[in-house]
């Protein structure tokens, strides 16, 4: 039962993660190029694998290089996923991204439907119908100036939610539990390489992180810290769910059901606490837009977990 104490704790720093992203991407970037930021986060994940890989005592010779790449791979997907993911959060709030963002679920049935050979039950369309009933409602109730940013945002939130299903499935086939720490330090590896092939190569995206390091004088630093260790406990703890849980499947929908609740309601919190960093609408409407969604995605999922 180990893998319900990661999911929990992957819930709580993902969540946490989001609204520090927002924060970062509205406070300092004024919601151009925080995809940038990756830069100083991926640096730092890469020192982090290299003392990993020295403290485990890894060795080449014999090491499986096949499955090396393939989580390697599923390193360079996850910085991949964060250009839409930071994209999304620059142009809407942290609430509406994170009901966007759980349509994961839905992306796991059709994989596993379409290239796994895993059943798919004409009655699992009701759960599939449920979720994305959700990201719709709150578009459909967007004032009609706002509704093509929520449009957008709703775009950006999916591709990265493709692009992390596929990069999760890799490291999930691929990752041998003996090595979990090894198999870390490789994505890590690979979040740094992803970084130098997707993010770095953008003169656009380095002077504005170069603009953004001189205008704060050095403060960026301070919210890209708490991220590098908060995103580093999401890492261990979700992919630790996911080879340790009796299915991935399980891993994933026990973490979506639970996630959208984490986040409506630490958005209150932190609104209310410290508004300049939950900074979300508390307004009844929204709030009750908000609440009816986050019921449909965890009836959905409960329910899509319990016909599988």
């Amino acid at each position: 039962m180990n893998w319900i104490i990661l999911v929990v704790l992957t819930i709580i720093f993902e969540s946490l993660q989001l609204f520090i992203n927002n924060y970062t991407a509205d406070t300092y970037f004024k919601k151009r190029g925080a995809v940038s930021q990756s830069i100083y986060l991926n640096t730092f994940t890469f020192i982090l694998a290299i003392i990993m890989l020295i403290a485990t005592g890894f060795s080449i010779s014999a090491a499986d290089l096949p499955t090396i790449c393939m989580i390697i791979l599923s390193g360079i997907l996850i910085v991949a996923d964060g250009i839409p993911y930071m994209r999304a959060l620059e142009i809407d709030d942290s609430t509406n991204v994170g009901i966007f963002i759980q349509l994961s679920p839905l992306l796991y049935l059709i994989i596993g439907w379409l290239f796994l050979n895993e059943p798919f039950s004409p009655y699992q369309l009701i759960p599939f119908l449920l979720i994305l009933a959700a990201p719709l409602l709150v578009i459909l109730t967007t004032r009609k100036k706002s509704k093509g940013i929520r449009i957008k945002a709703a775009f950006y939130a999916f591709l990265c939610v493709v692009i992390s299903t596929l990069g999760n499935l890799i490291f999930a086939r691929a990752s041998n539990g003996d090595n979990f720490i090894q198999n870390m330090a490789f994505i890590f590896i690979g979040k740094f390489i992803g970084t130098m092939m997707i993010v770095f190569p953008r003169k656009k995206w380095r002077i504005r992180l170069k603009n953004v390091t001189k205008n704060s004088k050095g403060k960026i630093f301070r919210p890209i810290s708490v991220n590098f260790l908060v995103s580093t406990l999401k890492d261990f703890t979700y992919r630790g769910a996911l080879i340790t849980a009796p299915t991935l499947a399980i891993a994933s929908a026990s973490t979506d059901t639970l996630e959208p609740l984490a986040i409506f309601f630490m958005g209150i919190v932190l609104t209310l606490i410290w508004p300049k960093f939950g900074r979300e609408e508390l307004d009844k409407k929204t709030v009750s837009i908000h609440f009816i969604s986050i019921a449909l995605i965890v009836i959905g999922i409960i329910m899509l977990n319990t016909l599988q």
